[in-house]
């Protein structure tokens, strides 16, 4: 029996990852870095984000973004220290790197649902 090996899954969550932040970072740094404070777009009040995030369909797809986001991020920092940096610490680096994303998704668990209310 072959051994089966997580990897390939992994290496498919940063692929995921590096197309969402391709697509979803920039349009929110134009809105919130450029349109939003210069006037070039009325903001959205407060009262209406919060209502947009009490659907559980904007919930999950906003906490799946951001935390496919932390796994591509762990991947390429995993592999920046292993390759760029030379580091022979597989597991600890591995677990830093994937406990980080782990804990950073939580963290964005607990603020989307802080702020739903």
């Amino acid at each position: 029996m072959t051994k089966r090996r997580i990897e390939p899954l992994v290496w498919m969550a940063f692929s995921g990852g590096g197309v969402t932040a391709a697509i979803f970072l920039p349009v929110l740094v134009f809105l919130f870095a450029l349109a939003f404070p210069l006037g070039w777009i009325d903001p959205p009040s407060g009262e209406h984000l919060r209502n947009l995030l009490h659907n559980p369909l904007t919930f999950l797809v906003l906490l799946g973004i951001f935390a496919i986001m932390l796994v591509h991020a762990a991947h390429r920092f995993r592999y920046t220290l292993y390759d760029g940096l030379q580091l022979k610490w597989q597991w600890q680096i591995a677990l830093f790197c994937y406990g980080g994303a782990l804990v950073g998704a939580g963290a964005a668990f607990f603020i989307l649902a802080t702020a739903m209310g």
